[in-house]
């Protein structure tokens, strides 16, 4: 039939896929592109069978059809066996088909030419070839024409002999095509497609499933053969295991390959009942072979062993071990395994859990069939009989009329059946028996060995290994809540029990229920034989342990508790009670117990032990303290615990717990602080000393709490109900705070501060007074004040930011996206500045091209993917950027984008954004390539045009009662058909337009609304449609015009033809945007007209709709960063964040960025500090010449607390008695803060002053 030229028979699905979340009118645009293509799908459904109803009607006069209704119901009961035959002459048939016969036998390569030249009679007139099975009677029917069958035998002889030879063709290409690796998946999946539907025309669908399937499981058998005794020697459970581990991969693309050809073949019903015999069925016989062919030596070598036992022991042993093995016959031949040998099991069933999990994507992906486990569930109902009906493999062809009541009877729906466990039954017993024995002898031997290394070892302290990378069991605890170090014997327990774990998750019948009965009764025992292990190194504390010990067992606990949990969570399918209930109740107990008996422990030790000092303490002492010019020791002693205290438990406790306890530490030592030095009565000398101690105290907490606080809110506003404890320390601090105005402040400021506030101007209840919690913070003349802003607006400063970054004890990812956000992306810009001279950095320029050819992203990259994904700051990736593509020179770049291959001297924010269009109109490029390989095939251009020529000598030999028109003939009678090709190929590129920038995320359009803010008036035509819209046209041109990148962009393979006409598109899409320098050529005008004589002024209204969606974006843009400026909201609210932070998440790559660009900000932390304390500066005074270090180069964190490394990066600083003495206190602004302080708590104070009392008179 010819190619119909209506636009309205568009039929394309929406290509671009929502990674992101819509604004309204990009989501009315998403709707309305939709329902278009909706309407445009059912009106030409409705044309189709409007023309197969005229059609029926002229040529089955008997039958007529009124409505397309009528047409539908005759295509569902139509039977094409009884169908009028028209006549053909025999004589005519027979010459027709001896041409064929002819041809196939004495020329060569003429068989692609014929398979065509047959499709090309059946589609045009209508012939239809019989498709009977092999060696039945011969009947050749159509629905337009049929043959008369005067001398059925010759004609069938014919016939069977042309097929016989064509299938021949086609099954060696097959099987041609199975031996070739270097052909594409795509390629190849297209091109076995083809065959087996040519086969399908040849010969019914049965026995060309059967043909194939024979072919696939002749190489599955082989495949798996050759891998797992391809080695010499006999066959063990080791070689099974590497067998399948390097065959399962190459099955799962066979399989993957065929549901896709088959899908677009046969009924998902047939697809999987070809799967099942096919792979899933061969490789369970396959193993169930290979195990019992193990199950055999080892039971011959556990008979061969007891029997050499058997010489050397007595006759009674003997006698008893006869009756033992003719039980062991009876029970069924049970064996004992080792523990290499139930892993080499566990691992083996590991990979067929893996292949199952594979196939249910599979076919839930191309099929949209329900997996493995929908049958095991008892689904009734509805719902069940729906999908049962879908899945019924009875083709509605060869239906008749079916009664009523036989509608209701719905047949069982066939899904996949992957019976690989039916192969381990045997082995069931012998597994359960052993895993117990296996489980209890390896924990045994650890926890005793662990034991003998400590009796042995000079201390007691406990053997730890890092588990920074958890392993896969335990891949869904949160990174706040993984523990850091861990006990070593605890971790070679927990990778063992790990590794036989998929014994007990293969259980989903009744038949391995006790393998996981006995998993999880035996990993009960070695929880509760490792708890008790825990609770005597806790108890050892502090007589014979160090207090790490105390951290290194809770870590472990949690570690064990997180272990089990997930245990459960992945047993949890198939049991229907909970698992390790009473070991995860204990292990609860046991880690709430530890936790506080580590933060009691370390507040005793600071009560009874480290606040004890008597020298420094003895307030009433007329003698000054060291002169005067240093704090109380055990303030300083108390610094260093603390410092300790935080290294030790970031170092091995999960971050969450690490946080709690330290706050909990800080806050009750801070409390006893608080209490001892409001209740000190010092002595004229010893004032200073008090002065001295309360600031020291302040300084340290000030430290500590960048550590214990774990966002911005909570730093500056912690609530009482939200942060109690957090609102505890700040009310501690300014308690101690209020003491050292009462008690050390100079008389005559105090005196005069309270003077000048009489009475009458005081209010009378002074608790109502408003007192912010970080008052004390701006009060000390620290560093702190500098970080912070005040404490009014709610907001930090960009060195503070990053210090509470930097201060927590992981990767928090919500504190670093508001970091790299915070005032304008400052901290992204100084990286961004300094990443310029990584590429001019001689000793980085070698890293730098190895990750490029290593495809590592390199620090631009990084930054601008994260930014891009930040949807809910579309503002912010252009912020970052606008400065760096100013001094680079870069924004000319955007106004002629390329898309040749990436070079190394090609800046990387330009094939960021280069990237992301060419990925956002990839959709476009798949759909106009689909269209010419559609009118290929259907009009036999391109390669059938230059290769496929039909002898003349055939031609002749056609019944003229077929009416066949050659196609050479109709190519010169359809000359209009390059234009409505062309027209067709443009209206989907201006259609899609609108909804690929709709779909492109928000930051990426107001980048280049940016840009185009920036553009020169030089580039006027852009303003016809923007410059996103330009890029994208642009992109799409390249595209066409370079016939590699189109086919390395789909996968697809052009002939010259194909490229001619996407170049024709080409010329036509720039004609439209105005950019050809010379005049268009007739063919794109008459293009163009015939699409504006369709519908008129479309081209204009498409791209203006582009142009709104692009330029809309950024509008809203800009008006919330007005209201942000005038102070409606200030940065970025926590919800909002995380909400960003799970997006980024969830993209490709996304969390690993952000930690790449943590792990560049960790090592660069003094350097960016430096950077950052010239913010006040201009940017162009801030000159950066360093190049930034992106990787660890040999350099590692301290594994050891080290306290002299502490006084000098810290100590130094905050007990510099020197520095302290001479701090200005300004006691004019402090003093009248405290006019508020309750009055009983004034006159206590007052009087613990050490001068005359008659001086305090209220």
């Amino acid at each position: 039939m010819e190619w119909g030229g209506e636009y309205s028979l568009d039929s394309s699905n929406l290509d671009c896929l929502l990674s992101v979340l819509p604004g309204e009118l990009e989501f009315q645009q998403v709707l309305g592109d939709l329902d278009e293509k909706i309407k445009k799908n059912s009106s030409s459904i409705e044309q189709c069978l409007k023309d197969l109803q005229s059609e029926v009607n002229e040529i089955c006069t008997d039958e007529m059809l009124q409505s397309t209704t009528d047409c539908l119901q005759w295509l569902n009961n139509c039977s094409f066996s009884s169908l009028r035959p028209s006549s053909t002459h025999h004589g005519q048939l027979m010459e027709f088909l001896r041409t064929l016969q002819s041809l196939l036998k004495n020329e060569q390569n003429q068989e692609e030419m014929i398979l065509h030249f047959l499709l090309d009679l059946s589609s045009q007139c209508g012939v239809s070839f019989p498709c009977t099975p092999s060696g039945t009677s011969f009947e050749l029917t159509s629905s337009l024409h049929a043959i008369e069958d005067d001398s059925t035998m010759d004609v069938k002889s014919l016939w069977d002999d042309i097929r016989l030879h064509l299938r021949r063709f086609l099954v060696s290409r097959l099987q041609s095509q199975e031996e070739t690796k270097a052909n594409a998946l795509q390629q190849q999946m297209e091109f076995k497609t083809q065959c087996i539907q040519q086969l399908l025309f040849l010969y019914p669908e049965s026995e060309v499933l059967m043909k194939y399937q024979n072919m696939q499981n002749k190489l599955v058998s082989d495949l798996l053969q050759n891998c797992v005794l391809s080695s010499c020697g006999e066959t063990n459970f080791d070689k099974v295991v590497h067998g399948y581990q390097s065959s399962i991969p190459t099955l799962c693309t066979m399989i993957k390959e065929d549901l896709y050809i088959l899908s677009g073949t046969i009924d998902p019903s047939s697809s999987l009942k070809f799967i099942n015999e096919t792979y899933l069925d061969t490789i369970t016989e396959e193993i169930t072979v290979l195990l019992e062919r193990l199950c055999e030596l080892q039971f011959k070598e556990n008979a061969l062993h007891i029997v050499k036992t058997n010489k050397i022991s007595k006759k009674h042993r003997g006698t008893v071990h006869a009756v033992a093995s003719q039980e062991c016959h009876k029970k069924g031949r049970n064996f004992c395994l080792t523990l290499y040998q139930l892993k080499c099991l566990s691992q083996l069933i590991k990979l067929f859990l893996l292949m199952e999990e594979k196939m249910e994507e599979l076919s839930a992906e191309i099929l949209l069939v329900p997996s493995f486990t929908e049958k095991n569930k008892n689904v009734q109902g509805v719902l069940k009989k729906a999908s049962g009906e879908l899945l019924i493999g009875e083709t509605r062809a060869n239906e008749t009329s079916v009664p009523p009541e036989q509608l209701l009877q719905v047949e069982e729906p066939i899904l996949l059946n992957f019976g690989w466990r039916n192969a381990f039954k045997d082995l069931s017993s012998s597994v359960a028996h052993c895993i117990t024995i296996a489980i209890e002898d390896f924990s045994t031997k650890i926890l005793q060995h662990e034991q003998k290394e400590e009796f042995s070892a000079a201390g007691y302290a406990m053997s730890l290994v890092n588990n920074q990378q958890m392993r896969e069991s335990c891949g869904a605890v949160q990174q706040e809540e993984q523990p850091k170090r861990i006990a070593k014997f605890c971790s070679d327990i927990m990778e063992e029990l790990d590794t036989l774990l998929p014994l007990a998750l293969a259980c989903r019948d009744d038949s391995l229920q006790e393998i996981r009965a006995n998993f999880v009764e035996a990993c009960s025992k070695v929880a509760t034989a490792v708890l008790a292990r825990l609770e005597e190194k806790s108890r050892d504390v502090p007589s014979k342990a160090p207090l790490q010990d105390l951290h290194a067992a809770l870590s472990t606990a949690i570690y064990v508790f997180q272990h089990f949990t997930t245990y459960s969570n992945l047993m949890r399918e198939t049991s229907k009670k909970p698992l390790f209930l009473v070991p995860l109740q204990q292990y609860q107990e046991f880690i709430n117990d530890l936790q506080f008996q580590v933060t009691s422990y370390c507040v005793r030790v600071c009560a009874t032990s480290i606040l004890q000092d008597a020298e420094s303490h003895h307030w009433e002492d007329y003698k000054a303290f060291y002169e005067g010019e240093r704090c109380s020791f055990s303030v300083q002693m108390w610094h260093y615990f603390c410092c300790a205290l935080h290294h030790d438990l970031w170092t091995i406790l999960p971050p969450k717990t690490a946080q709690e306890i330290l706050t909990d530490v800080l806050e009750q030592s801070l409390a006893m602080l608080s209490s001892r030095y409001c209740q000190a009565c010092p002595s004229y000398k010893r004032t200073p000393q008090i002065r001295t101690d309360i600031a020291a105290i302040l300084m340290s907490t000030e430290v500590m709490l960048w550590s214990v606080c774990s966002s911005v809110q909570e730093f500056l506003n912690p609530h009482e109900d939200r942060h109690l404890k957090i609102y505890k320390i700040h009310s501690h601090c300014n308690s101690m705070l209020s003491v050292l105005a009462i008690l050390t402040s100079p008389l005559k400021n105090l005196y005069e501060t309270f003077l000048k506030n009489s009475d009458e101007h005081l209010p009378q209840d002074f608790s109502n007074v408003f007192y912010h919690p970080l008052h004390w913070l701006f009060c000390i003349p620290s560093p702190c004040s500098s970080l912070l802003k005040t404490p009014s607006a709610r907001e930090m400063a960009a060195k503070g930011q990053l210090k509470l970054l930097l201060s927590q004890p992981y990767c928090n990812l919500n504190l670093l996206l508001e970091t790299l956000l915070h005032r304008d992306c400052l901290l992204v810009k100084i990286l961004l500045r300094s990443s310029r001279n990584e590429v001019l950095n001689r000793d980085e320029q070698s890293s730098l091209l190895e990750r490029i050819n290593n495809k590592q992203p390199t620090l631009i990259e990084t930054i601008f993917t994260v930014l891009s994904y930040c949807t809910l700051s579309p503002k912010s990736l252009g912020i970052a950027f606008e400065t760096y593509m100013e001094k680079e020179q870069l924004w000319s770049c955007l106004y002629n984008m390329t898309v040749s291959s990436c070079g190394e001297s090609e800046p990387e924010v330009i094939r960021c954004l280069k990237l992301t269009l060419i990925n956002s109109v990839k959709g476009i490029v798949k759909q106009i390539i689909s269209l010419m390989h559609s009118w290929e095939a259907t009009e036999n251009y391109g390669t059938y045009q230059h290769k496929q020529i039909v002898p003349e000598s055939l031609l002749k030999t056609v019944p003229k009662e077929w009416n066949y028109t050659p196609r050479e003939m109709k190519r010169k009678e359809s000359g209009k058909c390059f234009t409505r090709l062309a027209a067709q190929a443009v209206s989907i590129v201006i259609s899609k337009l609108p909804t690929v920038i709709a779909c492109l995320p928000p930051p990426i359009k107001y980048f280049f609304f940016l840009a185009e803010r920036k553009m020169s008036r030089n580039f006027a035509e852009l303003k016809k449609a923007g410059l996103l819209v330009w890029n994208l046209i642009v992109i799409i041109c390249r595209i066409f015009e370079d016939g590699n990148t189109a086919e390395l962009l789909t996968g697809a393979t052009l002939d010259r033809w194909s490229k001619e006409k996407l170049s024709l598109v080409r010329v036509c899409l720039e004609s439209i945007m105005g950019k050809l320098k010379s005049g268009p050529k007739q063919v794109t005008q008459k293009v163009i007209q015939s699409i504006e004589q369709q519908r008129p002024n479309w081209i204009e209204s498409q791209l203006l709709k582009a142009r709104k969606l692009s330029t809309d974006c950024a509008s809203v843009s800009e008006e919330g960063a007005m209201l942000e400026e005038g102070g409606v909201a200030l940065g970025f609210t926590e919800q909002k964040i995380n909400m960003m932070v799970l997006d980024i998440c969830h993209k490709p790559g996304g969390s690993e960025y952000l930690r790449q660009i943590y792990h560049i900000i960790r090592l660069n932390e003094e350097y960016l500090k430096e950077q950052l304390s010239c913010e006040n500066s201009s940017e162009d005074g801030v000159a950066s010449s360093q190049c930034l270090p992106l990787t660890l180069k040999g350099r590692e964190e301290q594994p050891v607390f080290n306290p002299f490394q502490v006084y000098r990066q810290s100590c130094a600083k905050v007990f510099n008695q020197s520095t302290i003495t001479e701090w200005n206190w300004d006691w004019s602004n402090l003093l009248p803060s405290y006019l508020g302080l309750n009055q009983m708590t004034f006159r206590v104070l007052l009087t613990h002053r050490n001068q005359d009392s008659n001086f305090y008179l209220w």
